[in-house]
């Protein structure tokens, strides 16, 4: 281990981890809310929709959520199709309402048909407490989202936007959701709603930032960012943190977007 690199991503840690983190970020989404499904949910469409610069992708947040009155639960709870009408223009990139409709779909299926409390449910069921990461849980995870049993009518194209390692995607946004729901919100940041993953097994966000961050720092020798970089990143930052290696997610990415610093 390098302690001199570990000093340097706790300090830029501690100062990327705190709240005023939080106004320019996705993350300030579910931020918007205190009730547990209605973190989740609007969580889980911050991140999905975490593609391209962060100001767009808060905007398009923010007009979802306006679209279901500022009350996701009740909207995926008592939506109907007739509801779903005002949001047959809405598009993000390539995420348009066709997309759109079958995350409503799986979601009122979850919480409404299965009678979850909660989202975590949806990953943990997937994972094992002895697994080392949560590669089980986001394959399983999409293989439920996309369950031909249950839903038989979506559009192919609408796979690209939940991501698996069995296709070998880093499946950054999944990984930035979990972080979010799993880490603890002792700095006022993540939320630490979710105990049936442990922070031990989260896997490190990789998109371009943070992997140019890591090669620069020699934290990721992989030149590809897939499944296998993910790891291969997280199993060194486990080296400076067993227990809770995805905070310097914070680090990597603060380097890289705000300080650029590679």
């Amino acid at each position: 281990m390098n302690q001199n690199i570990k000093d340097f991503l706790d300090e830029r840690a501690a100062i990327y981890e705190q709240p005023g983190f939080i106004k320019d970020d996705p993350i300030s989404i579910p931020h918007r809310f205190t009730r547990l499904q209605d973190i989740e949910i609007a969580g889980f469409f911050a991140a999905i929709l975490a593609w391209g610069n962060r100001k767009s992708i808060i905007n398009s947040c923010l007009h979802l959520l306006h679209l279901m009155d500022n009350a996701p639960y009740d909207f995926i709870m008592n939506a109907d199709e007739e509801d779903e009408i005002d949001f047959m223009n809405f598009v993000h990139r390539t995420f348009n309402a066709a997309d759109l409709f079958h995350f409503f779909d799986f979601l009122k299926f979850h919480y409404w048909f299965l009678e979850e409390i909660s989202l975590e449910t949806a990953f943990s069921k997937h994972l094992n407490p002895e697994d080392e990461n949560i590669e089980n849980a986001l394959i399983g995870f999409y293989n439920s989202f996309f369950d031909e049993k249950y839903f038989g009518d979506f559009a192919d194209r609408t796979r690209k936007h939940i991501a698996t390692p069995e296709k070998k995607s880093a499946c950054k946004r999944l990984n930035m959701y979990l972080r979010w729901m799993v880490r603890s919100n002792e700095k006022g940041v993540d939320f630490g709603l979710w105990k049936k993953i442990k922070p031990s097994q989260l896997v490190c966000p990789l998109d371009i930032h943070v992997s140019r961050v890591a090669r620069h720092l020699k934290l990721l020798n992989r030149p590809q960012n897939d499944w296998k970089a993910a790891l291969e990143l997280t199993a060194q930052l486990k080296q400076f943190d067993p227990d809770d290696p995805v905070k310097y997610d914070y680090a990597l990415f603060g380097l890289g977007v705000v300080e650029k610093f590679y």
